[in-house]
Order: structure tokens, then sequence, then C-alpha cells
């Protein structure tokens, strides 16, 4: 099923469930944290607005529900194709009020565990931007995801892209995956629904970077299909992502952000270290 995406529209509402923002900055910081909430609840720490820091999605005590539609369950596990204006309206509701371009992706999700092997924070990051001067350490996002997707964006820039739970696959209801690994291994139609950013960062200095170029990070954070994802990921087929991209909440221009349709729809293509 190829990849579609409609006209940017404008979603949500000041008193929705899921809000972007920043946090009250701590003494002597110049900024206060970036997050996503859920419920008044920090659910995910988000990379630093600095441009030059690197891109981050980190876990908090949060992100401890998911947000399905009850009334959209059976028309999300049959697939929809094309954008279903009644499945757009009712998570709409959930949103922060923004402009959203909607993509609707085939993916194949690949089940990734922090510090193992695949980890972009591990690898793909620390080529870049080196290990925490402080801690030693790779980032940490204290939360399994999977990674479905990258490609080239031109010199000098590459695509990442992540589907991250707001629980983790060890919360998930085995009978309720096995039965989607049954449905996915007839059909790619099933569709999950997620809240997506794109972050844009590059190190403002490459003399100390094994791998010098711009990460554009496109997150998408799981509102409904936690069963699905989990079930094409140990099964290897795929199904479709409902992504409702937040302009304004994103790290990048609107340039950047429209230019998802053209990158998302070209073919996978792996990162090669240093290929400039």
């Amino acid at each position: 099923m190829p990849m579609s995406s409609g006209p940017v529209a404008r979603l949500g509402s000041s008193s929705s469930r899921l809000r972007f923002g920043e946090e009250a900055k701590a003494a002597g910081a110049w900024a206060g944290r970036r997050v996503l909430s859920v419920d008044g609840e920090p659910a995910f720490e988000l990379s630093f607005s600095c441009g030059t820091c690197q891109f981050l999605f980190r876990r908090l005590e949060g992100a401890n529900t998911t947000l399905s539609v009850d009334e959209l369950q059976d028309r999300l596990t049959n697939g929809i194709s094309g954008f279903d204006s009644d499945v757009v309206a009712a998570f709409s509701a959930l949103l922060p009020d923004d402009d959203y371009l909607p993509l609707l992706l085939p993916m194949t999700p690949r089940l990734i565990l922090p510090m193992r092997e695949g980890d972009y924070f591990a690898e793909e990051q620390v080529a870049t931007w080196g290990l925490s001067a402080f801690w030693g350490l790779p980032e940490f996002p204290q939360t399994p995801y999977y990674r479905t997707f990258e490609t080239s964006v031109g010199q000098g820039a590459h695509l990442f892209e992540f589907v991250v739970p707001m629980t983790p696959p060890s919360w998930n209801e085995q009978d309720r995956v096995a039965e989607h690994a049954r449905r996915l291994a007839a059909t790619s139609a099933p569709t999950a629904v997620a809240v997506s950013t794109l972050d844009v960062a590059q190190p403002a200095m490459d003399n100390q970077s094994a791998d010098y170029y711009e990460h554009w990070g496109l997150t998408h954070f799981l509102l409904d299909g936690h069963h699905k994802l989990q079930a094409a990921a140990e099964t290897g087929r795929p199904l479709q992502l409902l992504a409702l991209v937040a302009m304004g909440a994103s790290l990048a221009t609107i340039e950047q952000v429209s230019a998802l349709r053209t990158l998302r729809a070209q073919p996978a293509v792996r990162r090669t270290s240093g290929e400039g």
C-alpha cells in the first residue's frame, strides 16, 4: 500500500488531553524542559530546543496509558484507505491546537531495546554527538521503541523514523497481539494512529564528530495500535500508521515538515557513516 498525504489542517483544542510545551526553567537554565504531557503529566521529554543539541525522546512517568477511541476500534482493525474524516475528527479531540500534516504511512516496524543492536541513541547519535560529557553514556530513552524507516534528505542530512509506544510492549495482552498477527498474515490494511513531531538537529562543530551531518528525527507517539505494532514487529509484516504531524510543536521549519511528503515516499536508504 503506497504512502499518501493530505492537506495541512487545523486540528485539536485548547483543552486537549495531549500538550506539547516547555516546563518552567530551572535556576540558571536558559530554557525549560520540552515535554509531551498527557492529562497534565509529563509523558515524554523531547529534544532540547537549542538546534545543536541531540535529538531525544525519553519516557517519563506520565506515559502510562494508551489513548484509543473505543468506537473506532473495528474500523482501525479492518484498516482505512485514504484519510477517514471520522477517524481524524475523533483523534483531533485529543490533540493540542496546531496545524497538522496528515500522513498515511506503510511500515514494517522493528522493535528496539535501548543499548542493544539497532539503538539509534547508542549507534548513529553517538557517531555524531559522542557520549554524554557528564555521564559518559549514550542518551537513554527509557522505553523500547520501533524503528520503521530511514532515508537520505540530501547532501549532509538523513531522516530517521521512530514509533514510540505510550506503554511498553510488555504491558500488552498477548492474546490480542496473537489475534492481530493472524490478521496481518492476510492484509496490511490494519491501521495505528499517532501524533508526530519532526525535530531537526546538527552539532555546531564537526571537529569531534566521527560522522557529522544533520539528523531529521520523525517521531510518532503512538495513540492507538500498541498490539498491532507488536504483532507486526514479531511477524515482520507491514501495517499502516495514520500520523498527524504537529507543525508548530516540531523543531523544524514549515518547509522541512512539508518535505516529509516527498521524503517518506522515497525508497528506504540506510545511512553509511561518513557519506557526507
